[in-house]
């Protein structure tokens, strides 16, 4: 039985609404003063208080603040008979849940609870409903899809229904993630069957890394716009969706679109395509200084500053821009208090940090526990978005008029199935994808691209050839299997074919005023 406290020092004159909420269910206690409402909260657990606001001793905000000293969490409504603003001001700045005007009538009562006390459980009850309604046509969706814009939409779905069931106490998580890996398989073989064709002369395809700069940045500066790209390594759709209304604090979202990574979907490919606008195999072609090799021990991103310098030339554009790598708090903010007098049109920045907390998670137990699946992955994004010196950054960046294009070079995705490959000393060490001479792997839903050089990607032998894990697959030899096994099952790895690391946002925003 949930537990009111009601303060008024005419509480004889509310015996009909303390009556009326007692056949509703509900145990009320009802006090004359301040005073013995805080008394009562000190010895008590409430699950909602009712504050008269003009009480003879203490007032109703003397009342408040005392109560929220001792029990911060306990939701009080506020019952007065003044609007004055100045009050209302006073009261919200002291955490009130809600108020209500005097004369109050039960209805009222009784929707202030539904909506203070039994919000999670009605929204719980609505979002299973819902979901429930949608459920087949979602099956429909994913059976049906077989072109990019309608795994993009069953990607986008899937996400929304995950964000919302995550919010509640509901039982359908289990049921979504069934369909989540079903939409995998489906896209598994929707990617293994077309990534080769996409590559193919004049073949249709969807956007793709080399695309970014070209059909996002290009067009607004041709249109005059001052623009700020800002890539975060490894940011998944649904951590995107999670920071969307923090972002929407600065700016108005005019136009989000899911691009596709290429393959492999890692920071030495993918970002370096996005920076240059051509496929690794053309870059290292093109510009063999600023092309560094899978067994290589340089930094494989080192050079993307001339990569896009590069391609701005090949492109004829005279914009000017700056270029910033954020990897610590401290020099988000040493470059934030140097943005004030920006004037350059382009602007880019590489933020690292959620490529740091994929890195981490796996190397520390403790964050594991923290962060032990992807609605705590993407709550423990959003915290430290809202915190970190990136928000003052991006505030900035409103304040001084800049469009910003928010985007990433891959997504990321949760490994739990390990699969035995073997292959020569020189292989790669990503988990999620390999390169070498001779691979061989017992993995049933692997997929390998024997002629690199017709997607784009370069060889470190002639005979070498790609394999990409997909689903939540990884990688493992067969040497000290079980140990590397158990190690990497359950943390976040990026590299191979999954809808989470290869459907990624690009999202393009203006300040609000």
């Amino acid at each position: 039985m949930y537990q009111i406290l009601w303060a008024d020092d005419e509480i004889e004159l509310l015996k009909p609404y303390i009556i009326y909420l007692n056949e509703k269910g509900y145990a009320v206690t009802a006090v004359k003063s301040g005073q013995d409402a805080i008394d009562r909260v000190r010895e008590n657990r409430f699950d909602i208080a009712f504050l008269d606001e003009q009480m003879p001793g203490l007032s109703g905000l003397e009342t408040l603040e005392d109560i929220k000293a001792i029990r911060p969490e306990l939701p009080v409504v506020m019952i007065t008979k003044s609007e004055e603003e100045n009050l209302m001001e006073q009261a919200i700045g002291q955490q009130i849940a809600d108020y209500l005007i005097k004369p109050v009538n039960p209805t009222q009562i009784l929707m202030c609870l539904k909506k203070h006390i039994h919000r999670r459980e009605i929204l719980t009850e609505q979002t299973n409903k819902s979901y429930r309604e949608e459920f087949s046509d979602i099956a429909y969706l994913i059976d049906s899809a077989s072109t990019w814009d309608e795994f993009v939409m069953v990607h986008k779905i899937l996400t929304k229904w995950d964000l919302q069931l995550a919010e509640t106490d509901s039982g359908m998580l289990s049921i979504l993630r069934d369909q989540h890996q079903q939409a995998e398989q489906a896209f598994r073989k929707f990617v293994t069957r077309h990534y080769e064709d996409w590559f193919r002369k004049d073949a249709e395809r969807p956007m793709m890394s080399p695309d970014v700069m070209k059909r996002a940045v290009f067009p607004a500066l041709d249109r005059g716009e001052k623009v700020f790209v800002v890539v975060v390594d490894n940011f998944r759709y649904d951590q995107w969706k999670t920071v969307q209304p923090i972002l929407g604090e600065l700016f108005t979202v005019q136009d989000e679109q899911v691009y596709c990574s290429i393959l492999p979907t890692a920071t030495q490919y993918a970002r370096n395509a996005i920076f240059a606008g051509l496929m690794p195999l053309q870059i290292q072609e093109m510009f063999p200084d600023l092309w560094v090799d899978e067994d290589e021990e340089e930094g494989k991103n080192l050079n993307e500053k001339e990569l896009l310098q590069s391609l701005l030339e090949r492109y004829r554009r005279k914009e000017t821009f700056t270029y910033y790598k954020i990897n610590e708090s401290d020099f988000c903010e040493k470059i934030t208090g140097q943005l004030k007098g920006l004037k350059t049109p382009l602007n880019v920045a590489v933020v690292n940090f959620v490529d740091m907390l994929s890195h981490s998670r796996t190397d520390s137990k403790m964050m594991k526990e923290l962060c032990p699946d992807e609605s705590a992955y993407r709550r423990l994004t959003a915290g430290w978005f809202e915190h970190s010196p990136l928000y003052g950054f991006l505030r900035r960046i409103a304040e001084l008029g800049y469009k910003l294009v928010l985007t990433t070079d891959h997504g990321t995705t949760r490994v739990q199935n390990p699969v035995q490959i073997i292959g020569d000393r020189n292989t790669n060490t990503n988990l999620r994808y390999k390169v070498g001479k001779s691979l061989s792997t017992q993995g049933k839903n692997t997929f390998e691209i024997t002629r690199p050089q017709e997607v784009g990607l370069p060889t470190p032998n002639v005979s070498s050839s790609y394999v990409f894990c997909t689903g939540q697959d990884f990688f493992a030899y067969p040497n000290n299997f079980n140990y590397y096994a158990q190690f990497y099952r359950d943390t976040f790895q990026h590299g191979g074919i999954s809808m989470d690391e290869m459907l990624i946002p690009l999202v393009s925003m203006t300040p609000k005023a």
